[in-house]
């Protein structure tokens, strides 16, 4: 004789088995929203400022108490051609701002400005843009200062010159995969200090 019980009377005597076709009915209409990719809390400190005023070196400038200033002694695997090239790091930020200073010779200025101009478009391949803008501090300090946008190894960049004696230029890095979207909150925290480094910046000699 077969069995005349419904279906739906049938599960009732198995709620275990109807419990999971119930979950599963329900999970086949519902709507499933990704949860946007989050990044760890940063917390930053005040900005504060100290003086480099080192004996011998042809410039001065004021940066913060959180980093440390290194003497740079590689450059492509061979000396830096003067001792005035540093290193400002930020430990807290696994960041480094590299600075190398070039003394101008004859009929040399336009070469060291065009290599800081493409030493910046280099990194256009994965730039999603770069934006130069002019540097003119109270000081009388001229120069450029680079806005490179995208996941770029470096996003700040800019240099400084008197246009006769000296030139420097300096290049924010991170010690970490570039990305625009977890290292752009610290951007713009270390460009504040940059800013503040180039407009507290003078030439000594």
């Amino acid at each position: 004789m077969l069995n005349k019980i419904p279906l739906f009377k049938r599960l009732f005597k198995r709620p275990c088995l109807f419990f999971l076709l119930t979950c599963l009915l329900f999970s086949c209409n519902s709507n499933y929203t990704p949860k946007p990719r989050g990044y760890f809390r940063i917390s930053f400190p005040e900005h504060q400022y100290r003086t480099f005023d080192e004996p011998g070196y042809p410039y001065s400038f004021e940066y913060p108490v959180y980093a440390n200033i290194l003497k740079d002694t590689s450059f492509f695997e061979d000396k830096p051609p003067n001792p005035w090239w540093i290193n400002i790091d930020f430990p807290r930020f696994n960041a480094r701002i590299y600075v190398s200073y070039r003394a101008i010779g004859p009929d040399s200025f336009d070469k060291l400005r065009e290599d800081a101009y493409k030493l910046t478009f280099k990194h256009t391949y994965k730039a999603s843009s770069i934006d130069d803008s002019l540097i003119r501090t109270p000081n009388g300090i001229l120069g450029i200062f680079f806005n490179v946008g995208g996941n770029a190894a470096t996003a700040k960049q800019f240099f400084v010159t008197d246009s006769v004696k000296n030139f420097l230029r300096g290049a924010l890095y991170f010690d970490s995969t570039p990305n625009a979207d977890s290292l752009g909150i610290v951007n713009s925290f270390l460009q504040e200090d940059m800013k503040y480094l180039i407009n507290t910046f003078r030439w000594k000699k």
